[in-house]
């Protein structure tokens, strides 16, 4: 199974205020954060984090989180990313990924974007960064905890809400250069 997640700022007291999360401090987030991880995420399973994975723990204290979340984990990196995050045992790091899974093409980046590899083609985006700030459209949901209810999502609901999300104005555009493009 593939999970999607992003924007945990784990160790982050700012990001409780700053996007309204439901936390008393910092150690009530770190906790319920990981409970919400541990009950989803299998060790085999793989997971993709958006960036922005913790700001403000020391190393040992993010090694010790990192260590407490199942997955085989992939970081494609967030502004707040720093060495402490980047040097812990991901599989992967990087400033962007593309996943095949459930059927589709996803790139994968910490920002949002309007346009992106194969965005005529049908491949889709997923982006943290904004904090549920930013809707989501048919092609492009933030996967931030923010709009997963502080939790990792599955690949398949992600792709799920695009599919019921309607067209917006540029996306027609897209199909109408594509459908011009394939002629």
């Amino acid at each position: 199974m593939v999970w999607l997640v992003g924007d945990t700022h784990f160790g982050h007291a700012g990001s409780i205020a700053q996007s309204a999360r439901p936390f008393r401090d910092v150690a009530e987030m770190d906790n319920l954060l990981i409970e919400a991880w541990v009950s989803r995420v299998r060790p085999t399973d793989t997971v993709v984090h958006l960036g922005d994975f913790e700001w403000g723990h020391g190393a040992e204290r993010v090694a010790e989180i990192f260590a407490a979340l199942p997955g085989q984990k992939h970081l494609v990196v967030g502004n707040h990313d720093r060495p402490r995050v980047t040097s812990l045992p991901w599989l992967t790091v990087q400033e962007r990924l593309t996943v095949h899974a459930a059927g589709r093409r996803l790139v994968c980046d910490h920002y949002p974007l309007r346009a992106w590899p194969g965005a005529f083609r049908g491949v889709l985006h997923v982006h943290g960064h904004t904090h549920g700030t930013l809707p989501g459209t048919s092609q492009s949901c933030d996967v931030g905890v923010d709009v997963w209810g502080y939790a990792p999502a599955r690949i398949e609901d992600v792709i799920a809400r695009m599919e019921a999300t309607p067209d917006q104005p540029e996306e027609r555009w897209r199909a109408n250069a594509r459908e011009a493009d394939e002629a």
